[in-house]
């Protein structure tokens, strides 16, 4: 089996064992999907694999699209726009595990999780014009989120790859590990969002994702609703006695 889902005490993990260095396989999607359902009692997603994270779409397999109509191309892609769709509403926090790389639609899924770690010398690619190709996956989006626009050009127009270190240095991998380390990181990560404010975690998400595409108003409205809320919330009664008493606050369990 290329794909599996696994069960820790504070998140799901699915782990990409697919040859060819991790490519992307109806599998993946449908576990990553299934781990988005299953992650709701949990304080964490993690998508993670081994030797290599996602190489992104099997061009082999692409090619024999190129005879379909044009429809069919679109809806098969659609199959991963979902999958990321997936992730950025997923009920909990997402973490990507990268070791050795991520390239393409496997970026993609890497940048479209909210935390990112990284091993040492991994390497992240968006070769696509390479292959006479355009990104998808959202991969624009993200870029435009967290890239400069001429690192994103380069990326993306002459297909340099850019390593861990370079985007650790830009803020967009979380945390750069040793190689073989960026399980145990992630699980690290995952285990200090289980000590922190759920229902709080929750909302700053969703400001998060809301503000590329939401003016000023839009945001100071949305920003007055969730912390209107988080004020009559029993986790700001927990965190502010807290810190208040000096002490480490012990958050409910429930995000609800």
């Amino acid at each position: 089996m290329s794909v599996r889902i696994e069960e820790t005490a504070e998140a799901i993990v699915v782990l990409n064992r697919a040859e060819k260095r991790g490519a992307l396989s109806p599998e993946f999607y449908d576990a990553i999907l299934e781990g988005c359902r299953m992650a709701g009692d949990k304080r964490a997603l993690i998508l993670s694999g081994q030797g290599y994270f996602c190489a992104g779409g099997d061009l082999g397999l692409i090619r024999t699209r190129q005879s379909l109509p044009l429809e069919e191309r679109r809806a098969i892609i659609e199959k991963l726009h979902n999958v990321v769709r997936a992730l950025v509403h997923a009920p909990v926090p997402t973490i990507c595990a990268v070791e050795g790389g991520a390239a393409g639609a496997g970026l993609s899924l890497a940048l479209a999780c909210d935390l990112l770690v990284a091993a040492e010398g991994a390497q992240f690619a968006a070769r696509y014009v390479n292959a006479g190709l355009t990104p998808d996956g959202g991969l624009t989006h993200s870029f435009a989120a967290c890239l400069p626009k001429q690192l994103a050009m380069e990326m993306c127009l002459l297909g340099r790859p850019q390593s861990a270190e370079k985007l650790h240095g830009l803020g967009v991998v979380t945390t750069l590990t040793e190689q073989g380390q960026t399980f145990a990181a992630a699980q690290d990560l995952a285990e200090e969002l289980a000590r922190g404010a759920g229902h709080a975690q929750s909302r700053i998400r969703a400001l998060l994702r809301a503000a590329p595409e939401s003016d000023l108003e839009e945001m100071l409205n949305l920003e007055a609703d969730y912390m209107a809320e988080a004020q009559g919330h029993p986790e700001s009664v927990e965190g502010i006695s807290a810190f208040l008493e000096k002490r480490a606050p012990k958050f409910p369990r429930d995000r609800g």
